[in-house]
């Protein structure tokens, strides 16, 4: 599901630096303005900007979230740009952000940092689009090829999970295979120039690759047999003092990811149909079938938590947490908000 996609983002962790920081909250870092639902004044939702893809690019495009919003008394402030999750955390915590986007494996790293957020909404995991990318022409065929291998994952979140949830799948002892630990958004040339053997990715940067014909899969989400749910996140304080808010914006993504899997190319290029920004020609067609076959933002309910919980115990069993973290502790029922 692509609820901002502007081949991107959903990201993931990454140290956060004062600067991105900075960058990520320039549009705002304060509830002065935002007001008590019931009052005269409006509330300011503060999400990152969307980018030229996703249900989120449309609904700033055409006006229909703040609509939408307007009616529990609130509008959305774009603050800065999607991009990894744990800078994102790390913004909410601090009170410079509201809303974010990202998967549960980045999120029990983030959690496990006494968070200042909750989760409230859940997408099913992208069976087709992430798994472990090689390029084509590689000598490796399976999972099992790995094995003395180098693959570029990004540090505590989608990337980790996927390798380590491949090996385990496979029987093969993790330390038999180098993890390279790099930013998403700084990977694709240190792939393409040999310089890693396999990258463990998610369709943001996979659709790129694959798209250009010289990469693919050597297995999906669905060979892996990966639980890493997409998330949306709000800040705790947020939440409990702007709940119909947060219902409000959980409709809309609904509806509008609904939407998205029936339609996707109406909600690829939304500003845009040219630069670096634009999804265009095979790729296009890669992310467009990848949106299809995905999820749409639903409530999180006790199946999901069951799986959240069996992620939390694997990061622990590998050593990527020092303990099993409580994912449950920090799960909002957008239902039950009142």
């Amino acid at each position: 599901m692509n609820l901002a996609r502007p081949l991107r983002t959903t990201a993931v962790p990454a140290l956060l630096t004062v600067s991105a920081l900075v960058a990520l909250t320039a549009c705002g870092t304060s509830e002065a303005d935002s007001a008590a639902e019931g009052s005269k004044a409006t509330v300011t939702v503060r999400i990152p900007d969307p980018g030229n893809s996703g249900v989120l690019a449309l609904g700033k495009k055409d006006g229909s979230l703040d609509k939408a919003l307007s009616k529990a008394g609130a509008k959305v402030r774009w603050t800065g740009s999607a991009g990894p999750f744990a800078p994102a955390a790390q913004a909410m915590n601090a009170d410079q952000l509201d809303i974010a986007t990202g998967s549960i494996t980045s999120g029990i790293t983030s959690l496990a940092q006494r968070p200042g957020f909750k989760f409230f909404t859940a997408v099913d995991p992208d069976a087709a689009g992430e798994g472990i990318l090689v390029r084509n022409g590689s000598d490796i065929g399976s999972v099992a090829d790995l094995v003395g291998k180098k693959v570029a994952v990004n540090q505590g979140g989608t990337g980790e999970y996927l390798l380590l949830k491949a090996l385990a799948k496979a029987g093969i002892p993790a330390d038999k295979v180098t993890r390279v630990y790099l930013r998403p958004d700084q990977t694709a040339a240190v792939f393409n120039a040999g310089k890693v053997d396999a990258w463990a990715v998610w369709a943001t940067y996979a659709v790129a690759e694959i798209g250009s014909g010289k990469a693919h899969f050597v297995a999906d989400g669905a060979a892996i047999g990966s639980d890493n749910y997409s998330l949306n996140a709000v800040r705790t304080e947020f939440a409990e003092q702007h709940p119909k808010v947060v219902q409000a914006l959980y409709q809309y993504l609904h509806e509008a990811s609904t939407k998205e899997k029936q339609n996707p190319a109406a909600y690829l290029n939304v500003f845009t149909d040219v630069g670096p920004t634009a999804v265009t020609g095979k790729a296009a067609e890669v992310q467009t079938g990848f949106t299809a076959q995905g999820g749409t933002v639903d409530p999180i309910g006790p199946e999901d938590i069951a799986r959240f919980e069996d992620v939390a115990a694997f990061y622990a069993d590998q050593n990527v947490t020092k303990d099993r973290v409580d994912v449950a502790a920090h799960l909002l029922d957008v239902g039950k908000l009142t």
